[in-house]
């Protein structure tokens, strides 16, 4: 799949008066409002957080002429603007959005306005609940090995509208997309001509009213697709399976057991990065790169933060950081690639899902964990009621927390801090929790 990609298409939003609700945790939302503002849009931005959590961001923007609604949403803002830019945390079932829609305010998204000057031949588009982030990276790594210029962007924290600037008529650009970023999708009906679905597991269901519900969202990344699209799917995945049956274009499959080019040489570990490598190799191969590239690419990755990252060791006890395992199915991902004994710290906020699966991980004969030292937060309850033998602590203080998992840890153990929860309550996001974790431990 070769075609010569089409122009940028520059959006004129000077005059225009654009309400940018929630600025999120991600950098999104900071950098749609300062993409517009410099634009030349009369820009508001509404956030219902206080102004203390706000106050870098509100910084960082200083330099712009906005105009912020803090602490609140007010309904006429949402009446009186030419559209809303929603951030994607906020849900399509908010009764301000309601009224935007009643007065025929348009709503969009990040990536809706990044689409509406990106063609989608231009893009590679990566989703799933799992693997996002890993095969994204990897996917951009080798195109670059190709000699290619290339943009990474998306949902890994790095705003695809504050990239628009520097993407030539070469440029190649790879995002990873979550389910909510795609909900913005539908507004100008597109979808990147090249994508990928990592897996289809339980998630977000504190966010959509059903499994179903959260999946159709995740079709977005191949539901606007022509006849020259490709779609690269998990063969072992059989909700992906199912996607198949509704798309479009060109159908590319792979798997774990797949000959990966430069996967005897890799550095990541477990099933779940072979797959990961697998889909990115796939897709890479299917946009015409050739073999050797692949697997010079993939011999040289050193994989992602946040993800299985060896953070220090400690007179014998490595300490990981597998903070982005914000599922019981992750964290399960994460047990099954340890070959020493592990003291997991685990807990956070619910966004209920089934726990079972961590349980049984938990409870094998051939498991590797010995303690459980638990985080406070919502579901605390569901991962204590898991394996109560192992727990040997809980905390609302991430400080404690990981020092009692460095004494109950011995030479040769790992404390692997794989939450398999939601990071809200003690923190804002996965990254800060993560970030906070690396802090401590670079620190004892």
């Amino acid at each position: 799949m070769t075609p010569q990609p089409a122009a940028l298409t520059r959006v004129d939003y000077s005059g225009k008066h654009a309400l940018v609700m929630g600025l999120g945790v991600h950098g999104g939302g900071e950098g749609v409002a300062r993409f517009l503002a410099e634009r030349g849009a009369h820009v508001t931005v509404t956030d219902l957080q206080p102004v203390e959590k706000l106050k870098a961001a509100v910084g960082r923007l200083s330099h712009h002429d906005i105009r912020w609604v803090i602490g609140e949403h007010r309904e006429e803002d949402f009446r009186t603007v030419d559209f809303v830019v929603r951030n994607p945390g906020v849900p399509t079932t908010s009764p301000y959005l309601k009224v935007a829609r009643e007065h025929g305010v348009p709503v969009y998204m990040e990536m809706t306005l990044f689409f509406m000057e990106c063609p989608p031949d231009r893009v590679a588009g990566i989703t799933g609940t799992k693997g996002k982030t890993t095969t994204t990276t990897l996917l951009g790594e080798i195109l670059k090995e190709d000699g290619r210029d290339v943009v990474v962007a998306g949902n890994l924290r790095v705003s695809a509208l504050e990239q628009l600037a520097r993407i030539t008529p070469k440029t190649h650009v790879v995002l990873e997309l979550s389910s909510f970023q795609l909900e913005g999708l539908d507004a100008i009906v597109a979808s990147p001509r090249a994508a990928l679905i990592t897996n289809l597991m339980v998630d977000h269901l504190n966010r959509y009213p059903s499994l179903d519900a959260y999946f159709e969202a995740k079709r977005n990344i191949f539901r606007y697709q022509g006849a020259d699209g490709v779609l690269a799917l998990n063969r072992d995945d059989e909700p992906s399976r199912r996607m198949a049956q509704v798309a479009p274009g060109y159908l590319v499959w792979y798997g774990g057991e797949d000959d990966v080019p430069g996967a005897a040489e890799a550095r990541l570990r477990g099933r779940h990065n072979r797959v990961n490598m697998a889909g990115a190799a796939a897709l890479a191969s299917a946009l015409g790169i050739e073999r050797e590239v692949i697997a010079r690419a993939v011999a040289g990755f050193r994989g992602v933060p946040y993800r299985q990252e060896l953070i220090r060791e400690i007179d014998g006890v490595q300490f990981v950081d597998d903070t982005a395992a914000t599922t019981p199915d992750a964290a399960v991902a994460a047990l099954e690639t340890m070959e020493r004994p592990v003291v997991l710290i685990a807990g956070g906020a619910d966004k209920e899902l089934d726990f079972a699966p961590l349980g049984q991980a938990l409870n094998r004969p051939d498991s590797r964990v010995k303690a459980i030292v638990l985080l406070e937060g919502s579901a605390t309850d569901k991962v204590a009621a898991l394996c109560p033998t192992k727990i040997a602590g809980r905390h609302s203080s991430f400080d404690d927390a990981i020092a009692q998992a460095w004494e109950l840890a011995a030479p040769g153990d790992v404390v692997l801090l794989s939450p398999g929860c939601a990071s809200f309550g003690m923190f804002a996001n996965e990254f800060e929790r993560g970030d906070q974790f690396n802090q401590i431990v670079r620190s004892l």
